[in-house]
């Protein structure tokens, strides 16, 4: 992770906001700025799989870690509450 965050902490503004092209076999499938690869692709990547996690967890009524704070949550037993931040 810190690799990740130093090169991107390292990026200068006319590096991200460069076009980055897709291409298969020499030819150009899209193209946009480097940090909305960034964004789009390879964040939303991320989001996708915790997200996937989460529901995983709720289906073996595991409590789910809190990602954006605290979190109402409702287990298969129907019990319903918050759970406490934890850093």
């Amino acid at each position: 992770m810190s690799s990740a965050e130093e090169y991107l902490g390292g990026m200068a503004d006319t590096f991200a906001s460069a076009s980055w092209r897709l291409t298969m076999r020499g030819k150009q499938l899209f193209s946009m700025p480097r940090i909305a690869v960034l964004r789009s692709i390879m964040l939303n990547h991320w989001y996708h799989h915790r997200g996937q996690l989460s529901v995983y967890l709720r289906l073996l009524d595991v409590p789910v870690p809190v990602i954006y704070g605290a979190v109402l949550t409702r287990t298969r037993s129907g019990r319903l509450g918050f759970l406490p931040h934890r850093e």
